[in-house]
């Protein structure tokens, strides 16, 4: 298993009477559902929660330990999502810093959408940079990897995310969203070729995009 997550970045941040916020995503590549964010904050100097990595790599079990973990550890948590409908409307990258915003503004308790970051925080987000985030911050490729923070971040938006499409899943039956939360695999093509759409599918989306199928 690779190296876990390093804490050197807010260690950085802390020597500069800062607070790092990590902030990551999930749910680009699916069919169906939102796209969801998490922002997470630990405090100066504390106490690391072993087995914090990129969510990818963790069994749903474990992510859903250290999830309730990081809720007990962390002093600021915030998720935001940006909808199918969003998704279509903007396209999944512009979504996604949608989203991104949204968790970042929870975590820290903005309530207008101003553009202007104190100086007590630094943002650092998993990927490339997203103008669209509207935060000065710090994009980090495989950020999930490296960073303890945006690790945890993964895992809190992951585990949001796979809980929503499992409700979801029993509303909407024949697409397996209950173990596939809403990726391509060959039950949810099936069900979209044997049942159609849901409002709930990203209609920009292949297969989508390129059939007439309407609502169910």
């Amino acid at each position: 298993m690779p190296s876990p997550p390093s804490l050197e970045r807010e260690r950085l941040a802390w020597t500069e009477r800062r607070l790092l916020v990590g902030v990551d995503e999930v749910g680009r590549g699916p069919l169906a559902g939102p796209v969801v964010a998490a922002a997470v904050v630990f405090p100066p100097g504390f106490k690391r929660i072993q087995g914090v990595r990129d969510s990818k790599i963790l069994p749903g079990e474990r992510r859903e330990e250290l999830a309730l973990l990081i809720r007990t550890r962390a002093i600021r948590i915030g998720v935001g999502a940006a909808s199918c409908r969003e998704i279509d409307r903007v396209n999944i990258r512009v979504a996604s810093a949608l989203a991104m915003r949204r968790a970042v503004r929870r975590a820290l308790g903005i309530s207008s959408a101003a553009v202007e970051m104190t100086e007590s925080h630094v943002i650092i987000i998993d990927g490339l940079p997203l103008p669209e985030l509207g935060y000065p911050h710090e994009a980090l490729v495989d950020g999930d990897a490296l960073c303890y923070s945006v690790a945890a971040a993964s895992i809190v938006a992951k585990t949001v995310r796979d809980r929503l499409m499992r409700c979801l899943a029993s509303r909407y039956p024949g697409y397996g969203w209950h173990t596939n939360v809403g990726y391509s695999t060959q039950e949810h093509l099936t069900g979209i070729s044997t049942i159609g759409v849901t409002r709930h599918h990203r209609l920009s989306f292949a297969p989508m995009a390129q059939r007439d199928l309407w609502d169910n």
